[in-house]
């Protein structure tokens, strides 16, 4: 089960631990099998906590011999729950973010943490559950009925559906674990964290993953049919009352603020149009354009944009801009960023006035800003760079920068898309630098082809300049586009996993 080649688990070791992520594995006698799950769950990860259960079989002298790992004891068995409340506590204590669980048995393969990995890249701040693969899997009918059962009334009560309830197989968001030091000491705890998880508008994913169940004779279990049926559907009476008085208000108050949050957002782009569409209308038609009156035109869109992002902000969208100096945009340059979201526009107005952007066709002939794009001097990318460059010569001699999104398009799943060589072309033209900008969180708040706004931070960060020799040393415009974009692909990831630990 553990692979031979140790790069790709190097890589997920050095990630999980980047972006905050350990295992939790609670053991209650499992002598036989304990001290193989924990040595393949380190060949993936670094940060593995042990929860030991009161085991009385040897479970404990093994776990003491283990290098590496941080133990949490005590000599009463108290159950799954309680087991994984004290491990949760210590992962909060020790700074992580988020941890993913295991069973002690062997059930489960660490050859799937790296698909947790991924599915946490891609759903940051979600609980992640694994859909165990029940092909070829021979259970018994009280397990297969328990999971029905389970899956059953997790809908009734949260009125989503979920193919695998019951698997312990998990990556729990820490700081998003709503009342887990309430929940119940035994196994259906974890129905119970699913539950108040989605009462709160937690995200909830499934991943498929593999599940390995022992010959029967061979299985250690510690499931109590009668005794254990009788807990869970006394917790179901409970929680379906709960869900009436407390799980639905939650979500329609949540559906409501979204809602208005939404509202806002829109508004508040309306009334700015209302506002200074008409300002700007008049300013440019009254009287003839010139380098004077453009350069107060910039000015304006800047004040205005910094009013939307920094002072006002927008619903949802915390914004944070670090590293940004008064003289970072005295020198023009060609200025290169991911490119996730029609806010992207706005972060980057808001960092200078002396910036102007290659559109695309739709904002170029917008009936409503086209007369405002066109007297800023934004330039359609269809014209070609060849026959924009005279224009650039000009822009360029009066101070400003030229913002080009290498991506060409917004990403559609925030990831940084491939760059192509355009702004390169340009920077080697017109005999200017690249400054790099990286943008997280903008496609999260304003989704690509979606209208409706999400919560998330919202980061900007001004990153480093290449001079013209610089940029000559990394090669032809075609290198120039691979090698930055690798730098944006190790700049992305390394951020990602310091802000998205507190999503």
């Amino acid at each position: 089960m553990t692979t031979t080649n140790n790069q790709p688990n190097d890589y997920t070791r050095r990630t999980l631990h980047g972006r905050g992520i350990c295992v939790v594995i609670p053991t209650y006698n499992n002598v036989g099998s304990i001290r193989r799950v924990v040595t393949e769950v380190q060949a993936y990860c670094n940060d593995i906590i042990v929860v030991n259960d009161g085991s009385d079989d040897g479970t404990a002298d093994i776990l003491k011999s283990i290098k590496d790992i941080t133990l949490v004891s005590y000599p009463k068995n108290r159950g799954k729950g309680y087991a994984l409340k004290q491990g949760f506590t210590r992962a909060l204590q020790l700074g992580f973010a988020y941890a993913i669980t295991m069973d002690a048995d062997g059930q489960h393969s660490a050859t799937d943490i790296p698909a947790f990995l991924g599915a946490n890249k891609q759903w940051p701040g979600s609980l992640i559950l694994g859909n165990r693969n029940k092909g070829n899997i021979v259970r018994s009918k009280g397990s297969n009925f328990a999971n029905s059962f389970s899956n059953f009334w997790f809908c009734v009560q949260t009125f989503h559906h979920l193919p695998d309830t019951q698997t312990g197989f998990r990556l729990y968001p820490l700081k998003k674990l709503y009342g887990y030091q309430l929940i119940t000491s035994r196994y259906e705890a974890e129905l119970e964290l699913l539950v108040f998880a989605s009462w709160n508008g937690v995200a909830i994913h499934s991943i498929p993953v593999n599940v390995y169940y022992p010959p029967k004779e061979e299985r250690v279990s510690h499931f109590r049919p009668g005794l254990d049926f009788t807990r869970i559907s006394i917790l179901n009476t409970c929680l379906c009352f709960l869900a009436i008085i407390y799980g639905l208000p939650a979500f329609l108050l949540r559906t409501i603020a979204k809602a208005i949050r939404t509202l806002t957002t829109f508004l508040m782009l309306f009334v700015v149009v209302l506002i200074f569409w008409p300002t700007l209308f008049l300013y440019t038609h009254i009287r003839t354009m010139n380098d004077h009156r453009r350069w107060h035109l910039h000015l304006l869109m800047y004040r205005v944009m910094r009013l939307m992002t920094i002072k006002v902000g927008i619903p949802g969208a915390k914004f944070q801009f670090k590293a940004i100096k008064t003289d970072d945009f005295d020198e023009p340059s060609i200025i290169i960023c991911n490119h996730q979201s029609h806010l992207d526009l706005l972060c980057l107005l808001a960092m200078t006035p002396k910036i102007v952007f290659l559109t695309n066709d739709w904002v170029w002939h917008s009936p409503i800003f086209g007369f405002l794009i066109h007297n800023a001097e934004y330039y359609p990318a269809s014209d070609g760079i060849d026959n924009i460059l005279p224009h650039f010569h000009s822009l360029i001699s009066r101070g400003y920068s030229i913002a080009i999104f290498p991506e060409g398009t917004r990403s559609a799943d925030c990831k940084v898309a491939r760059f192509h060589q355009g702004a390169f072309y340009a920077a080697e033209k017109l005999g200017i630098g690249i400054k790099t900008i990286l943008l997280y969180g903008t496609g999260r708040v304003l989704p690509k082809k979606k209208h409706t706004v999400s919560r998330s931070p919202v980061y900007i960060e001004v990153g480093k300049s290449y001079s013209p020799d610089e940029l000559k040393q990394i090669g032809e415009p075609r290198q120039q586009a691979k090698f930055f974009h690798h730098l944006y692909l190790d700049w992305f990831e390394k951020v990602a996993n310091k802000i998205e630990q507190n999503v």
